[in-house]
């Protein structure tokens, strides 16, 4: 049976071969040019295809051009093409950026780059942020590997760095740099004054540092009457005394918002601030000793039907 089969199918084969139009090429013949025919009758040329002319102009007794064809005059049916041939897989926008890098790396990889400690800090999308970004389901292990190759082309030297190679990184940086924020300075005013804004839970401190002999005032008070407990006083001027400037500023703060407590280390980060507008080099000190830092803890809210924050009655009287 099978041997029967295929020689049907040869049989089929030979056929196709068989007919007149598999046999012979069709070829189109040439259009003869101008100058061949000088040597041609009459007859022989009005047998000759004309070009396609327009109406004849009146005014000159010329013939007009006949209008050009359209693009696409005639076309019935249109298929849309690709612009990427890694439009049907299924992360065609990663595979377009890894064959980018890879064809940038064989290109500029003789380019001089620049030691470690010199290459301009920069912080890449993570493995979620550009699978937000791209909308594809990247893999992991890809998209290392695609990172290592986005960093070899960032040791570049910066001078030297071609242009399309700085567009193909922007696709894995990050849109905030944190390396580019400057902490803005505070100024100091024609008085010599320093203000610091300081806060801890709901208190809110302001404080004018300026040099003088030592003495703080908290809302129109001294030290003492603003503040009962010992406690209090020293937080309120901590940054002071962890740096021995007791005797060097004067302080005059107002306060507001919060309890006592609150109230003396929110002073305590205002004194800090306005002492860095005066010295800057006393940083390390003012950051080792926590006074430069904020305080993000709060107290929990009181709820309804509660005694405290979570603290239950121990009995309901009904």
């Amino acid at each position: 049976m099978s041997t029967l089969r295929h020689g049907l199918q040869k049989l089929g084969c030979l056929r196709q071969l068989a007919k007149p139009g598999l046999q012979q090429t069709q070829w189109l013949p040439r259009a003869p040019c101008r100058a061949s025919t000088k040597g041609l009758t009459t007859s022989a040329r009005k047998q000759q295809p004309q070009p396609e002319t327009g109406p004849e102009d009146v005014t000159t007794g010329s013939l007009i051009a006949a209008p050009p064809k359209k693009p696409f005059e005639g076309v019935t049916h249109v298929r849309p093409m690709p612009v990427s041939p890694s439009y049907f897989s299924r992360e065609p926008h990663f595979i377009d950026s890894i064959v980018r890098l890879n064809t940038l790396l064989h290109r500029y990889q003789n380019l001089p780059v620049v030691s470690p400690d010199q290459v301009p800090r920069q912080l890449w999308k993570t493995l979620e942020g550009y699978r937000v970004y791209s909308g594809e389901p990247v893999k992991a292990l890809q998209y290392s590997q695609a990172l290592s190759i986005v960093k070899r082309l960032h040791q570049i030297d910066p001078k030297l760095m071609p242009a399309e190679v700085k567009d193909a990184l922007v696709d894995f940086k990050r849109d905030i740099d944190p390396f580019s924020n400057v902490p803005k300075a505070i100024p100091i005013d024609r008085f010599g004054r320093a203000l610091g804004v300081g806060r801890r839970k709901t208190s809110t401190a302001r404080a004018w540092v300026v040099e003088g002999t030592g003495e703080v005032q908290v809302n129109g008070k001294a030290l003492s009457e603003a503040f009962g407990r010992i406690h209090d006083r020293e937080s309120a001027v901590w940054a002071l005394r962890s740096t021995q400037r007791m005797d060097k500023y004067n302080v005059w703060a107002l306060v507001e918002g919060g309890g006592t407590t609150g109230q003396a280390e929110a002073l305590t980060l205002a004194i800090a601030k306005g002492m860095l507008a005066h010295e800057p080099a006393l940083k390390p000190i003012l950051r080792q000793a926590g006074c430069i830092t904020r305080d993000p803890r709060a107290v929990e809210r009181k709820k309804h039907g509660h005694l405290k924050a979570r603290k239950m009655p121990a009995w309901v009287k009904r």
